[in-house]
């Protein structure tokens, strides 16, 4: 999966030099960029993911970098599905530590676990995790995971009808938060208290 990912974004990185090569003799802004479009395939080439390449602490860099939206440069979690006391399984240490050259986080969760706390109501599910001496679900857990590695959170809304929960990105104002719900409440913001 990693090659095919990694090959995707050679190919990505491949148009954009074509696209810029030529005129780099002339231009000095996109000369830079061109040598940093062939260090990351370069990179991509020894078989490493894009996340894994050390961006020049440049601000041009950075964006041009981003600009890329290179697939294997979004960050990963894996999921390794084990039995319900495989938690020393040796396959989970092959995939902690190809994870920790990727800069990856690596989740533990026993689908059958899961599976089975899907069919408990709340208070059984809160006993069942009680018993198992965990405090959440390997699900809960990687939800939350994932909503903190995409730097996500949850704006809550409550009315009379309804409780609902928005997806915004941390650090979001309350006014652009608003405008998720419903433009007009960007517009017509007037305080959060």
């Amino acid at each position: 999966i990693n090659l095919e990912l990694i090959f995707s974004d050679i190919e990505i990185l491949d148009r954009r030099i074509a696209k810029i090569a030529k005129q780099a003799r002339m231009d000095k802004t996109l000369a830079k960029e061109l040598e940093l479009v062939e260090a990351v395939k370069a990179h991509l080439e020894d078989g490493k993911m894009a996340r894994s390449f050390e961006v020049p602490d440049d601000e041009d860099a950075q964006i041009w970098f981003k600009g890329y939206n290179l697939l294997t440069a979004k960050p990963t979690i894996y999921a390794a599905n084990v039995a319900d006391d495989g938690a020393s399984n040796p396959h989970v240490a092959k995939v902690r530590e190809m994870a920790a050259e990727e800069g990856a986080k690596v989740f533990v969760i026993c689908a059958q676990i899961e599976q089975e706390l899907a069919e408990l109501s709340e208070e059984e599910k809160k006993e069942y995790l009680d018993d198992l001496g965990v405090e959440s679900s390997g699900l809960d857990k990687l939800v939350a995971a994932s909503y903190s590695i995409l730097g996500l959170i949850s704006f809550l809304t409550a009315g009379e009808d309804e409780c609902r929960a928005w997806t915004i990105k941390k650090g979001t104002k309350a006014p652009q938060a608003a405008g998720k719900i419903h433009t007009d409440f960007e517009r017509g913001f007037i305080k959060a208290e």
